[in-house]
């Protein structure tokens, strides 16, 4: 069975969600970067076992930056980029 938009839109959202959680920028940026290139590459697939292929490896996807976004907030450098530092003033 397929996924439906609304499933895919939630997947999206979350995969950003999850991106920006990341403390680092060039961490933070890869994520978003390979989750909407990901969508991009997807987007006008109309094969429901691709698109159902697609969306299994997007969860996955997303679990493993649940994960590492965890270990990275256990492990990482608490110092801020410079690009945190442009962006907040």
């Amino acid at each position: 069975m397929a996924a439906s938009a609304g499933e895919v839109r939630h997947l999206f959202r979350a995969l950003l969600r999850e991106a920006s959680r990341f403390s680092n920028y060039n961490v933070r940026e890869y994520v978003k970067r390979r989750a909407i290139d990901a969508f991009h590459q997807y987007r006008d697939q109309s094969d429901p076992a691709v698109v159902d292929a697609a969306f299994k490896r997007g969860l996955q996807q997303l679990e493993i930056a649940r994960r590492q976004s965890l270990v990275y907030s256990l492990y990482g450098p608490r110092v801020k980029s410079i690009m945190d530092l442009r962006s907040s003033k």
